[in-house]
């Protein structure tokens, strides 16, 4: 499986251009990434900058008491570490794998290098950063102000853009940990979204059936999260 894998499956490094791709290349490294597995934590030295080619990376916070909600999602229409070029090192947040799969890992100081030389890569970078960040504040009032289950429409939306599966391996545990809620409100929103005929949930496995139907049922968070995507990624050269 890793053999197949090509850095162009993430669509930051695939938008640069040659010349400024080459000299990253030779310091790509083909990791797995396991479902769960933690990537930095809160306050630690990120050593690696990850650019997601199959699988889905989680920013969480999490509370003293342990309790944790999504802030952003990262798949392969990003990079996991902004903090290494924005001028920090460690970061608040906790990056865990939500989806397990693939990504080039990348050492934080040719990162760095490139990034400090300007050109594509630092344009590109900071275009997604902004991007990143809309979906964060996004995120944040939709959890304020929307109910589970248009919470539930964009995440679900979101994580099937990263995926070329129509049926996502997905928990409701797991579910209500991204979004911060009780198991129970996961398992009310998913029966009813499925009575309306948009997914077919069993344990552990969430189809989507109608996703004309999910867009339409969700609120306008996914739309803008993925429009301003778009709007920041469509040409590097800008």
């Amino acid at each position: 499986m890793l053999s197949r894998q090509n850095p162009n499956q993430n669509h930051l490094l695939a938008a640069l251009p040659t010349k400024d791709y080459e000299p990253l290349a030779a310091h790509l490294e083909l990791v797995p990434l396991p479902l769960g597995q933690m990537l930095y934590d809160p306050g630690t030295q990120m050593r690696h900058a990850y650019f997601p080619t199959t699988s889905i990376v989680s920013l969480h916070y999490v509370t003293e008491t342990g309790a944790s909600a999504e802030t952003a999602g990262v798949g392969n229409e990003g990079v996991v570490g902004i903090s290494l070029f924005m001028g920090g090192d460690t970061t608040s947040s906790s990056a865990v794998v939500q989806t397990a799969g693939q990504a080039y890992r990348l050492d934080r100081h040719v990162l760095k290098e490139a990034f400090d030389q300007g050109g594509a890569l630092q344009r590109l970078l900071l275009r997604y950063t902004q991007a990143l960040m809309t979906q964060m504040a996004q995120t944040a009032a939709c959890n304020r102000h929307h109910s589970v289950e248009q919470q539930l429409c964009r995440w679900l939306l979101l994580t099937q853009d990263r995926l070329p599966e129509r049926e996502l391996v997905m928990t409701q545990e797991l579910v209500a940990s991204m979004l911060g809620v009780r198991r129970e409100s996961v398992t009310d929103a998913a029966g009813h979204l499925q009575t309306l005929g948009y997914i077919r949930y069993r344990r552990g496995h969430i189809g989507v059936l109608d996703r004309a139907g999910l867009e339409a049922h969700a609120c306008e968070c996914y739309g803008v999260v993925k429009k301003e995507l778009n709007r920041l990624l469509y040409d590097v050269g800008n």
